[in-house]
This record gives C-alpha cells, sequence and structure tokens, in this order.
C-alpha cells in the first residue's frame, strides 16, 4: 500500500477500532478463554484475579472456573515472556516468546544480579533443584519452592528468591502452574508446554509476532510494539518492516498505525457513531491501557492519577465509556453477593444502567449476584 493509499483516522477512530479488536466490544467477544489469550498473544497477569477478568471480559459468556480449567489443562500458561512481567499467553508461544524476547532482558541484568549477590553458579544450582522437585509432573508451590532453595543453602530474602524463579523463567526451565487455593505454584516448562513445532527464522518469528499484536491490538505504532514486547525502537521497526506486506497503515496527524487487514468485527462496523454509548468494567492493568507506549488516545490526562494513584505501577480497574477511560470501579465481595463502588469523571447518571448491567457481568462470572452500587465523583478520591 502506498502512502497516499493510506487512510486517515480521526479521533474517535482509534478507540473505536481498538475496542472490536481488542475483542472487547459485545460483537466481538470469544467463546473461549483461551482464544482470547491467542489473538491478543499476551495479557498481562502480575494480578490474578484482574488478569482472569480480562480474560473472561473478551468472551461471551465464561466464568472464573472456565478461565482455570484453561489454564489446569495447558490451554493457557502464566510466565514472564516479556517486560520481566508475568502475562498469560498460549501454551503453544510461549517458548517463541523466551526465544525471542529473553536475551535483552537477560542481558540487562548483569547489575540487578551483583546487586542481589547473585551468580549464573548459583541460578544454575537452583535449575537442578528445581528439575530434581518436579520431574515426573510434579507441582510445587511457591513458598515450598522457596524453602528448598533455603535448605540449600540459598538465601531468597530481598527479592532473591523472586529473582532467581524469573531467571529460571527466561531459561524455560518452569513456569507458572495452576494455582492451588491462593497459593501460586510452578512446574517443569518441558513437561508441562504443548510439544514444540518447527520455528521458523528469527525474522519470520518476530514478523509473525508483530502480525499478532496488531491483529490483537492495532491500531498501534512501532512505539507500541516496541513497548509491548520489550524490544528496542530500532528492533521493533525493523519488524514491522519486514511484516510490511501483511499489514494495513494509518496515519493520525504526524503519527502511523498499523492493523492487520482481518477486520475485528463485521457486525460492529456501523455502530461508530453510537461509541458514547458503549460501557465496559475492565480490569486494572488491562491490555486496553498498558498494550501500548502512548496511552492518551483512550486515557484523559485528568483522569491518568486517579488510574495509577501515587503513580508507583499500580494501575486501578477501569471504567470505559465512549471508548476512553472515564473512571475507576472497585468490587466488595460478600458471601453470596458483590457490592460495587464507581467513581467517574463525569456525571454517572446517564450511564447508570449500563454500568449495572455490566457489574452484573463481573457477578456471573464469579457465580453471585449484584449487591449495592454507589456512584461518587472521580475528583478527590484519590
Amino acid at each position: 500500500m502506498t502512502e497516499s493509499e493510506e487512510s486517515i483516522m480521526t479521533d474517535n477512530d482509534i478507540p473505536f477500532r481498538r475496542l472490536l479488536r481488542q475483542r472487547i466490544a459485545e460483537e466481538a467477544r470469544f467463546d473461549k478463554p483461551e482464544d482470547v489469550v491467542r489473538h491478543l498473544g499476551a495479557v498481562q497477569a502480575q494480578d490474578y484475579h484482574q488478569a482472569v477478568w480480562a480474560i473472561a471480559s473478551r468472551t461471551n459468556h465464561a466464568r472464573l472456573a472456565d478461565v482455570e480449567r484453561a489454564i489446569e489443562e495447558r490451554r493457557i500458561v502464566l510466565s514472564w515472556p516479556m517486560r520481566g512481567t508475568i502475562h498469560a499467553v498460549p501454551a503453544e508461544g510461549l517458548r517463541s516468546m523466551l526465544r525471542l524476547l529473553a536475551p535483552r532482558r537477560l542481558a540487562q541484568d548483569k547489575r540487578r544480579m551483583e546487586q542481589l549477590e547473585l551468580s549464573e553458579a548459583i541460578v544454575e544450582r537452583c535449575s537442578r533443584l528445581v528439575q530434581d522437585a518436579l520431574g515426573g509432573g510434579k507441582r510445587i508451590a511457591r513458598d515450598d519452592l522457596m524453602r528448598s532453595f533455603e535448605e540449600a543453602g540459598i538465601g531468597t530474602a530481598g527479592q532473591r528468591g523472586y529473582h532467581l524463579i524469573w531467571r529460571l523463567a527466561q531459561a524455560g526451565i518452569l513456569c507458572i502452574g495452576p494455582r492451588e487455593g491462593k497459593q501460586q505454584t510452578f512446574v517443569l516448562a518441558d513437561e508441562w508446554l504443548p510439544p514444540e513445532e518447527s520455528e521458523p527464522a528469527k525474522e519470520e518469528a518476530l514478523a509473525r509476532l508483530a502480525i499478532r499484536y496488531f491483529e490483537g491490538h492495532g491500531p498501534a505504532t512501532d512505539r507500541d510494539f516496541a513497548w509491548w514486547t520489550g524490544l528496542t525502537l530500532t528492533e521493533a521497526r525493523q519488524t514491522v518492516e519486514a511484516a510490511r506486506d501483511r499489514l494495513i497503515p494509518n496515519k493520525q496527524g504526524s503519527r502511523e498505525f498499523w492493523e492487520t487487514a482481518e477486520p475485528a468485527s463485521a457486525g460492529q462496523a456501523g455502530a461508530k457513531e453510537k461509541l458514547e454509548d458503549f460501557v465496559y468494567l475492565l480490569a486494572g492493568f488491562d491490555e486496553y491501557l498498558l498494550g501500548y507506549a502512548d496511552r492518551s488516545d483512550v486515557l484523559p490526562e485528568a483522569v491518568f492519577p486517579y488510574v495509577v494513584p501515587g503513580n508507583n505501577g499500580v494501575f486501578m480497574p477501569l471504567v470505559v465509556i465512549g471508548g476512553r477511560i472515564a473512571g475507576l470501579w472497585k468490587r466488595k465481595p460478600k458471601a453470596r453477593s458483590i457490592d460495587f463502588e464507581f467513581r467517574l469523571a463525569g456525571p454517572a447518571e446517564p450511564y447508570r444502567d449500563r454500568l449495572l448491567r455490566e457489574a452484573e457481568r463481573y457477578c456471573a462470572f464469579h457465580g453471585l449476584a449484584l449487591g449495592q452500587a454507589e456512584f461518587r465523583s472521580l475528583e478527590g478520591t484519590r
């Protein structure tokens, strides 16, 4: 496609298309949790309870048990494939993502290893301990894994234990298994993941990753792709260029965006004029926000301080109205129901019924009834 054939996007085009591409819009949703993860490529998952809702909110009727069954049955796996952060990824794609993205993270890790007084020899000792403990399909809870390191004379205090687990995950030795109660477990990656298919050359593997990203997150820029993967901007631009014949460019002002040619949802194609009616309750750390380096297209500047209170890297659950983040929501679980608190930047009354419908959907996800709902102004609630 030549530059003259590039389409020009309006301000509303970006949030509207992302709602479709990310399968948040109702008619674009999937039936199975694993299809969500496969479509997006990865779902940020350092907060487990937020992550399972991030996945289920993009399905028609998935319940918590459905998402956890997909993890138990190895259709979705959790690990640290990029940016040093836990993500839910397709089980068949984890090895490839680690091969492509882990080397840069490990190259940057030397200083942190020195700070924690760790060495490659210690990592190798932990690798042998893990393989001995987990061989034969076993699982081990996080606390028990830490205890096994301590018993072998390897200290885990002061982030040492977490960092050792992260290093073993980067090396493809272990990944996160299903939860046992509230405990995170770990399993051997080689035993847990499906048999690996032949891997294409690195350039083609990166190009396929770019296509997956833009299919699930477009319209997005090469900077967004660099942020999402942890690649350098130069590497990201080279990758986008390699995939250019399978991507569609769009312009907004001086910015160039990319999408795949596959339509996100034909059923929603004529609904942009009703964008202001779209109301969704998204998870904290949701890909709709964190999947991009530039979040200004969906996050108003005045709302940002409330979404990340204290600017400490913790992202609150999001109320999205008209494709833009308009406030926050908080759940208050009870024995048989869930109460909600909505905090909006603007008046709540026009959206009250739609917010309550979304709250009911979240309650159904947990198999509970909708309790009381409180509506407050966002201002002054930090």
